[in-house]
Parts: C-alpha cells; structure tokens; sequence
C-alpha cells in the first residue's frame, strides 16, 4: 500500500506537473469509486488546479474551493496519461481529463476494489476529520513519548485514526531499526525505546521520501515493495545481522520481524497457522 513518502512524493510530482492545469472531464470508471453524493463531481468541472498536497494517505487536490480526494487503499495506482486514452483498463477506478490533452488515471489492482475518490465541498475535511497526527508533528511526537496505549505499536502506527500516514511496511521496517519486537505494547516501553522508535521512524520515512522524490510520472511501479528493508521479505537474512526473517501471518496481513534483532532469539507464534513457528 502507497504510504506517506510515497503519497507526499506524488502530490509533489503531480503539483509540478498539473499546476493551473484546468479539469475538462472526468470520466468514472468504477461504480463504487465515488464515496461522497454531494457536491456532484461536475462541481469541479472547468477549475483549474490550485494545488496538491496530501493529508495521511490520502491526495488532496485543491481546485480552489472545493477539493477532490484520491485514496490508494491497498493496491491502487495512479497513471499520467500523457495522451489521455479511451480505453477502460482492468481495475480502472476513475480518469480525470484536462484541457491540455492530459489525464490522470486511477486503477486497482487485484479483486478488493478499496481505492476511492471524494468530492469535497469548501470547508468540509470529509474522511480527514478523523486522521490522527502525522510523524514530524509534535503531537505525534508527544504521543509516542507519554502515550499509555496498551496496544501494540504496530497496531497503533496502522490505526489511521490514532497516527495517520504510516501503515504496515514502514511499521515493520522501523520496528526493526529501533530493535522493538512488533508484539511489544507502547504502555510497555521505555524513555528509550520510544526516542528510538521515534528516531527510527523518522530516518526510515525521510529516506524513503527521498527515494521516492527519484521516481517520475504517476504511481504505478509494478514492485513497489522493493523499497522496503524487512516487510514482506521473509525467509530471507536480516540486513542487520544476517539471520533468517520471520514472519506472522494474519487473515489479510503480515508483520516481517528479526527474532535477532528485536525479540532476544525468540519466534513468535503464527496467528494464522495457530501454532509455534519453527
């Protein structure tokens, strides 16, 4: 799933890109893209763009008044279609022309069909009135240093509504860095550790921001997760120190973690699987 750096990256790309850019049409190409009834979509026909920013996952273009929201979700992608097409591709969720010939085209992978767009009257946040903080702000610093959360740290930075921006890839990544095992409370951490953690997510999240800021054109990488160090690289050794790396296995996630390096050699158990793994 395209999280902070990469959201944050696009919008700058797309900022640059369609600057003063005016929306001609837009084109629907999914039935359950759309999530908002009012204002219509036509709203925002004939503005031109004002700006692009981002808030947690989500892009957020402002056409001067009303703003349109993009979100991803797990597999969607974002394609700058130079010569805007006709053509209705697998996955396709919506396609927004502009009057220089351009178009923005957002698709989804896989069968979930998640990826969704909003359309925002002036002065309404919509699905953003219930972000939590942002890594780099000092309310998310003040809550992973005083915090008393009894949840999982990995399930905090995952809960959108608690801390937003950060999802399963750069939780396990930063976990790894700091040497924090993925089951381990908040309530349960040090002065130390939580001044790791933050260090970690900082570092991990400004490197891949600026990994990211070197990709050009929309968002469709067919590999997007080879940016990470540790999520999603099971079996295969740890960048740190060598060892194997496990994984726990959810319904429809995985945590990737270094028994080495962040559970004193232990193997936690497999959710999935219900018991020990070995």
């Amino acid at each position: 799933m395209p999280e902070l750096p990469e959201i944050q990256a696009l919008a700058e790309r797309l900022e640059a890109a369609f600057a003063s850019a005016r929306l001609e049409r837009i084109d629907p190409l999914g039935f359950s893209g759309l999530k908002t009834v009012a204002p219509a979509p036509e709203v925002l026909v004939g503005r031109p763009i004002a700006a692009v920013g981002r808030r947690g996952k989500y892009l957020v273009v402002d056409f001067g008044g009303p703003r349109l929201l993009v979100h991803l979700s797990q597999a969607g992608r974002l394609d700058i279609e130079e010569k805007a097409k006709t053509t209705r591709p697998k996955g396709a969720v919506v396609r927004f022309r502009f009057d220089d010939g351009r178009a923005l085209l957002v698709r989804e992978h896989g069968t979930e069909r998640k990826a969704g767009w909003w359309v925002l009257a002036e002065g309404d946040d919509g699905p953003l009135a219930k972000l939590g903080p942002e890594p780099g702000t000092d309310a998310f610093d003040d809550l992973i240093r005083h915090g008393d959360d009894r949840r999982r740290v990995h399930t905090i930075l995952r809960d959108q509504r608690t801390v937003s921006g950060v999802g399963r890839g750069y939780a396990d990544d930063a976990l790894h860095r700091a040497r924090i095992s993925p089951t381990a409370t908040l309530a349960s951490l040090s002065a130390a550790q939580r001044e790791a953690l933050l260090d970690a997510l900082h570092a991990t999240l400004d490197e891949a921001l600026a990994g990211e800021r070197r990709r050009e054109g929309g968002l469709s990488a067919p590999k997007l997760g080879d940016r990470f160090l540790v999520h999603g690289r099971h079996g295969r050794p740890c960048p740190t120190c060598g060892e194997g790396l496990r994984r726990i296995s959810f319904e429809s996630y995985e945590i990737t973690y270094c028994p080495a390096c962040q559970t004193k050699g232990r193997v936690l158990a497999d959710r999935r699987l219900s018991r020990l793994v070995k």
